[in-house]
């Protein structure tokens, strides 16, 4: 009775938990799991004691973390340590009872390598993990206990260096940076829209399959639209363009127009991925590739470091014009492709995918997040008015009408608070960061990029299309000379217009 007690209060804090911290958490990460466990049973514990004897929270150490709810109450998330450990094991069949003891106390495991041991028939494995402070030390006293375990051995920082994961170096390595995520896939998911339609799943594993077979340095092959295709791009197209004026941001509305002219869009046709990607190249040196769904986080980001954007070719289902859950090319050419064609927006999506190269996971999550409340659902205030320059928001007319209302909550553009916000994929937002203004988005996205731990910096190489490594003096000195070349024409320029403006 005491546990369904329990279980029952646990859920009761979930709920108001996720409430006050954005409403779902589905996308929650494997770190925020933990915190939440913690938070839980902090909170089950708080009011357990304080209903019987008056006891309330410890003082939080120096490095936990301290969370306050809207009615004031104190939550403390103590400190988490990460460990690196080897552990020689005796007998394999005894694994699964070894590692209930990580899942007891709730701890992380990031990476497990196994290799049979130098000596005798165990097996050693290099277990990687994380938790709170205390946790990871209790469960260092199990392991050190546990019969299965021969030997175990920590690894001291000397011990273990880091692995970089790995990123592509030359344009070309794209071609490996193809790690689709399979939710929302008409395929697989029985609430995609196209799911039961047979004819929607074969034409969209058609233009999939082009995406699948394209490489680096080929043209991109043109697709002949249906009419039903036509008409669903159509129905979004008058109904964007209707609010454009009054709710995208200027640098989307000039853009906009000048594709119109140039790139053919218009109510009635779909433009071909290789004549917008000739005419990014002239403007901003971006490009698109096509790609056969949602990529991976690291994957996408690394391509704008090569100022590449991965676009699909297919387009959303035409039950459900208004919104989509999953890019699709109204998403890309509509939102996305309007936005590149700014020099200035093309420079600053190009610096958030240098930055995500080498980085670690956390910090690629959080980083995606940001992209997600600034890239995807970003408003900004132009003018004294709000303006929405997020694609996501620009590609769907319901819910660029509904961010610009008075019903979702609207918070200051924070990154380091935005990083850890969670969020709706599937319906529209329940939260939008607004920005004092364009610049003040980048500026305060480029300096949290700062703080992305790596132990080297990049370089793009527009010449040879590469991204240098820049770890060494050697590295150095050929940047150092390059810089000057650049800063020498720079002032031989500065002298020619003061010469003519003292003449």
């Amino acid at each position: 009775m005491a546990d369904e007690e329990t279980a029952s209060r646990r859920l009761a804090f979930q709920k108001s938990y996720s409430i006050e911290h954005g409403g779902t958490w589905r996308r929650r990460s494997l770190i925020e799991d933990a915190k939440f466990d913690t938070l839980a049973n902090n909170e089950i514990e708080r009011e357990h004691k304080g209903s019987v004897d008056g006891v309330y929270p410890e003082v939080p150490k120096e490095d936990d973390e301290v969370f306050k709810t809207a009615n004031g109450d104190v939550h403390i998330v103590p400190e988490t340590k990460r460990c690196s450990v080897v552990l020689s094991v005796r007998d394999t069949a005894g694994m699964s009872r070894l590692f209930k003891n990580f899942e007891n106390y709730r701890i992380i495991i990031q990476h497990i390598e196994s290799r049979k041991a130098k000596k005798g028939s165990s097996l050693d494995f290099f277990i990687a993990f994380e938790g709170i402070r205390d946790d990871v030390s209790n469960l260092m006293k199990v392991l050190k206990q546990n019969s299965v375990v021969n030997d175990i051995r920590v690894l001291t920082e000397e011990d273990v260096t880091e692995k970089v994961p790995w990123f592509p170096r030359h344009i070309s390595d794209l071609d490996r940076c193809q790690h689709l995520l399979t939710k929302f896939d008409p395929e697989l998911d029985y609430d995609h829209p196209g799911f039961a339609d047979k004819e929607y799943r074969k034409r969209r594993s058609m233009i999939t399959q082009i995406a699948f077979d394209h490489r680096h340095g080929q043209p991109i092959p043109r697709i002949e639209y249906t009419i039903e295709e036509i008409k669903c791009w159509g129905h979004v197209y008058s109904n964007l363009w209707k609010l454009y004026n009054t709710h995208a941001c200027r640098e989307h509305i000039r853009n906009f127009r000048i594709l119109e002219r140039e790139c053919g869009y218009s109510e009635h046709n779909i433009p071909q991925l290789e004549d917008i990607s000739n005419f990014l190249k002239r403007r901003t040196g971006f490009q698109l590739r096509p790609v056969a769904g949602l990529l991976s986080a690291r994957d996408f980001l690394a391509s704008l470091a090569f100022r590449v954007f991965q676009c699909t070719q297919y387009l959303r289902h035409p039950s459900k014009p208004d919104h989509t859950v999953e890019p699709d090319c109204v998403h890309e050419l509509l939102g996305h492709v309007p936005m590149l064609a700014d020099p200035e927006f093309a420079q600053f999506s190009q610096e958030i995918g240098l930055a995500s190269l080498g980085a670690s996971d956390a910090d690629i999550e959080k980083f995606a997040t940001i992209y997600w409340f600034t890239v995807e659902f970003g408003l900004c205030k132009q003018d004294g008015q709000l303006k929405a320059y997020g694609a996501g928001l620009l590609s769907a007319y319901g819910e660029l009408a509904y961010a610009l209302s008075d019903k979702p909550e609207k918070l200051p553009f924070d990154p380091i608070k935005t990083a850890i916000q969670m969020y709706d994929d599937q319906n529209y937002q329940t939260t939008y960061f607004v920005a004092e203004s364009f610049n003040d988005v980048k500026e305060k996205v480029r300096q949290y990029a700062k703080n992305i731990k790596r132990p080297f910096e990049v370089r793009y190489d527009p010449y040879t299309q590469t991204v240098q490594i820049l770890d060494n003096d050697e590295a150095l000195k050929d940047i150092s000379r390059v810089v000057r070349g650049e800063i020498n024409s720079l002032c031989d320029v500065i002298r020619r217009i003061e010469h003519v403006s003292t003449r």
